[in-house]
């Protein structure tokens, strides 16, 4: 991919597309360990981890072809894409100290 030859659309899209799965992972997950399970929680959590590597890959390249002198146009589009990428890694840091707290809290309760 270069500054000339990459279709921003679908790029930019990746990045929405990915985030969201993340964050829909790290939701199915936080449901999962307040029901319990905790297993199945670090699962979801795993498929959250990897679609939010498929998004930063994606931005990561963007980066590249910009290369800091404005050679990939900021539409509002991206901004949004950016916007859901920075909510998407915050809610799996957030998830992952909740999950920990919901298995401690299931731990106190079983003794």
């Amino acid at each position: 991919m270069n500054a000339n030859n990459f279709d921003y659309e679908q790029t930019v899209m990746c990045i929405i597309i990915n985030a969201g799965a993340c964050r829909s992972y790290a939701m199915q997950a936080l449901a999962l360990a307040k029901a319990g399970n905790a297993d199945e929680a670090m699962l979801m959590m795993e498929q959250a981890n990897d679609a939010l590597k498929q998004a930063h890959e994606v931005q990561t390249q963007l980066i590249g072809l910009d290369e800091g002198a404005g050679k990939v146009p900021v539409h509002l589009i991206m901004v949004h894409a950016q916007d859901h990428l920075m909510n998407a890694i915050l809610l799996k840091d957030l998830s992952t100290e909740f999950i920990d707290i919901y298995q401690k809290l299931s731990a106190q309760e079983a003794r």
